[in-house]
């Protein structure tokens, strides 16, 4: 009877050390199976923190791509500012010159009309003086006409003396016409050079433009 009963104790034993053992293995499993899971877990973790790593990547290279396309855009922006700027300043400067040569050619303009009316004033003065002259001379042809006719109605001819008076009067008639023909054609050629002088001067300021 001793050996059943050891034997049983035996078994009993030894069937709780294999329940001992099932129990911790089955802890062990659960354990490793939570391990496991935890890290599962974390590799999901660890390939979504990589995806998120590698868009954040790709994100960066196409915002430095954008960055370097907005840099080259801005710098082209700079250079046709730079050339709009520099043709401003150019355009500027010409119609600052412009600006001077209509000033120039109006007091030009002034200046030549001061002296035009001037001109103008001397030649209608000497026309004047001229015309009192040529009616003078007539009205001294006339008398010397009519002194002649008239003496040599009275007697009939004339002496050597009033000859010589006759032919003085009508030297001094001559010179006075000579006189005035000189007047008249220095005033001409006075105009002449006036007007020459303004044209040249209209087509160099024309020219300068």
């Amino acid at each position: 009877m001793a050996l059943p009963f050891a034997f049983q104790e035996r078994l009993q034993q030894m069937e709780e050390t294999r329940n001992q053992r099932l129990t911790l293995l089955q802890a062990e499993k659960d354990v490793q199976n939570r391990k496991s899971s935890i890290l599962s877990s974390k590799i999901s973790n660890i390939r979504s923190m990589e995806q998120r790593c590698l868009l954040l990547e790709q994100m960066n290279a196409a915002s430095k791509h954008k960055i370097l396309a907005y840099k080259s855009e801005i710098e082209s922006y700079e250079a046709r500012y730079s050339t709009a700027a520099h043709q401003f300043r150019v355009l500027k400067s010409e119609l600052n010159e412009l600006e001077e040569l209509e000033k120039e050619k109006e007091r030009f303009y002034e200046v030549k009309n001061s002296e035009m009316k001037e001109f103008r004033e001397k030649v209608d003065k000497c026309l004047s003086e001229n015309r009192l002259l040529v009616a003078e001379m007539k009205r001294n042809i006339d008398e010397l006409k009519s002194s002649l006719e008239e003496f040599q109605t009275n007697n009939g001819g004339l002496d050597n003396f009033e000859i010589v008076a006759v032919e003085a009067r009508k030297t001094e008639l001559l010179l006075v016409k000579q006189n005035l023909d000189r007047s008249l054609a220095s005033n001409y050629q006075l105009r002449s050079q006036l007007q020459k002088q303004l044209y040249n001067s209209l087509i160099s300021l024309e020219r300068r433009k």
